[in-house]
This record gives C-alpha cells, sequence and structure tokens, in this order.
C-alpha cells in the first residue's frame, strides 16, 4: 500500500532513513569541501572532476529516462538546493528540493541524504530536501578503462551511472512519500510491480524464509520495550529497502551495461539490512553474524525467484 505524505501537524524537522547504506553520523560532510574535488591517484598527480560536463551526464540518462531527466534537468552539480517538484494537494503544497554534490570520500559509490523534511503551518507548506553525493572513485578501474580511455568520457559516464542509481531511490521515495498519484513515474511503478511479485503466491516459501530471518534480526537489535507492531513495521521496512536495492541494481546494470549478481547483492544488503535492524543488541556477534549469513542465502533465493518470474 502506497504511504501518504505525514501531516503537517507533526512540525519540525525530521531524519528520514535513506534507501541507500549510509551509517548515522555520516551527514555531516565538510561544508567547506569543493563541490568538484580533485584526487590523487596512481601515476595521476590529480583529477580536477570539473572536467565532468553536465550536459553530457544528463545527456547520459535522459537517453533512458524522460522522468529522471525531468527530475535533474534544473539541478546543478554545485551542491546547492533546488526545487525539483511541487504539487497541491487539498490545501497543503508538497515540494521537494534536490542537490547533487560531486566529490570523493571513501568507497561509497554513491548517497541519497533525507535529513529534512520543514513544515510551515502558515503557508501550509511541506518541502523535502535532500542531497545525492556521487563518488566516482572507481575511475581507474579496469575494465572502465578498457572500456572508456578517454578519462573526461570516462568520468562523465561513471558519475551518470551512479547518479542514476541514486535517483532511481529518489523517485522511489518521491513515489511513497508525495500525495497518492503525485509520485507516479515509470520507475516508480516497476518498482511496486517487483515488490507485488515478490510477494505472489509462486515464491511464498521464499518470502516467508526471508521474512523469518528479517524478524529474527530485528528482535535482535531491539532495544527498550518496542510494540510487537513496531518491530513489525521495522521488519517490513527493512524488506522494501532489500527489494528497492534489488531494483535499482538490475535497472541500472541493464541500463549502463553492467549487470548486477544476485550473490553480490544478497550478500552486501543482508549485511546492511542486518545494521538497518539495529545490530547485535540482544545477542553475541558471532550469532548476529549466522543470521545475517541465512538472510543472505533466503535473499538470493527470492531474488533468484523474482528473475525467474519477471522473465530476466
Amino acid at each position: 500500500m502506497k504511504r501518504k505524505a505525514p501531516s503537517v501537524e507533526s512540525g519540525g524537522f525530521n531524519r528520514q532513513d535513506c534507501s541507500g547504506s549510509l551509517p548515522e553520523g555520516f551527514h555531516d560532510l565538510n561544508p567547506s569541501a569543493p563541490y568538484f574535488s580533485f584526487a590523487s591517484a596512481p601515476n595521476v598527480p590529480y583529477l580536477d572532476l570539473g572536467i565532468c560536463r553536465e550536459s553530457q551526464v544528463k545527456s547520459l540518462i535522459r537517453a533512458h529516462s524522460k522522468d529522471m531527466y525531468r527530475l535533474l534537468e534544473k539541478v546543478h552539480f554545485d551542491g546547492k538546493y533546488y526545487t525539483v517538484k511541487c504539487v497541491n494537494s487539498g490545501d497543503r503544497e508538497y515540494c521537494w528540493d534536490l542537490a547533487v554534490r560531486i566529490q570523493f570520500f571513501g568507497k561509497m559509490q554513491g548517497i541519497v541524504l533525507y535529513p529534512k523534511r520543514l513544515v510551515s503551518l502558515n503557508e501550509k507548506k511541506i518541502v523535502y530536501r535532500s542531497v545525492i553525493l556521487v563518488n566516482p572513485y572507481q575511475l581507474w578501474d579496469e575494465a572502465l578503462v578498457t572500456r572508456f580511455w578517454n578519462l573526461q568520457e570516462r568520468v562523465e559516464f561513471l558519475i551518470a551511472r551512479i547518479l542514476f542509481h541514486e535517483c532511481i531511490h529518489l523517485m522511489i521515495s518521491l513515489g511513497n512519500t508525495l500525495p497518492s498519484g503525485f509520485g507516479d513515474t515509470d520507475i516508480y511503478l516497476e518498482f511496486r510491480k517487483m515488490l507485488e511479485v515478490s510477494c505472489s503466491e509462486k515464491l511464498i516459501s521464499e518470502l516467508h524464509e526471508v521474512q523469518f530471518r528479517l524478524w529474527n534480526l530485528v528482535l535482535f537489535g531491539a532495544e527498550g520495550s518496542e510494540s510487537e507492531q513496531t518491530l513489525l513495521e521495522r521488519a517490513q521496512e527493512i524488506y522494501e529497502f532489500l527489494i528497492n536495492e534489488k531494483y535499482s541494481n538490475q535497472k541500472t546494470g541493464k541500463v549502463f551495461h553492467s549487470p548486477s549478481n544476485n550473490e553480490k547483492l544478497a550478500r552486501k544488503y543482508a549485511w546492511v539490512a542486518g545494521v538497518k535492524a539495529g545490530g547485535d543488541v540482544r545477542v553475541s556477534k558471532n550469532v548476529w553474524k549466522v543470521e545475517v549469513r541465512r538472510l543472505s542465502i533466503a535473499l538470493r533465493g527470492l531474488y533468484k525467484g523474482i528473475d525467474r518470474l519477471s522473465g530476466n
């Protein structure tokens, strides 16, 4: 069921959980860092990411998703906020601001941050603000270098690929957050279809195995006297996150000719799911790791089942 936008009465700021795998506390990047940064690399004295042409990156994205291109069309990659969506529903206005920032920061390819929800009771307006961080650290990957000898083309292709993936997460969030119908795009509807496939009768055993492992991990990470309903909702949110990542990786892989691998995806995101569930608060680290490994195996089976039913 599609979520509705939060009510105005909640007020204030709200840090939403991002669909990417972002550790808590990572939101505060150095504000003085340049939006197009420099980096050292073997046999290369420095790299100025300013060689990236925004128009070329957007052109690569437009070829595969007009909805995503419209989302990014007026956004410059300078780290500043630009309004990308505004809709009126009832007596309220809902707007979404987006900033895109490109810099090197370790070994995360990209992150979507949803740190703020600004509510104006007087203007009856809700503004959601999100940031996409793009980290093209894989510029010297052998396969990428072989494919693109020209450094400028390689930079632009890699940034477009990372940005495409992170924008999928953003567009799914738009669809889940905005009032019904206003956030619907081809990408959002495709994701909802994959979510429905994952819950079909033909995958009932795979689904229940994943849900069982998620429930265990949520119990392992539970703190205080959280209600069973709260824990169930957390498990469901993590389940949607796992399907979100399956869809985002698969879609990006098809568009940019870098097929996703179910086994690698299951292994990577099972660990992230364990962290999102709260970690090993109530059990030993070894018990937690075993359950994460079991989730990985169950998730691999579910991902393969989704491919089978979807004809992939």
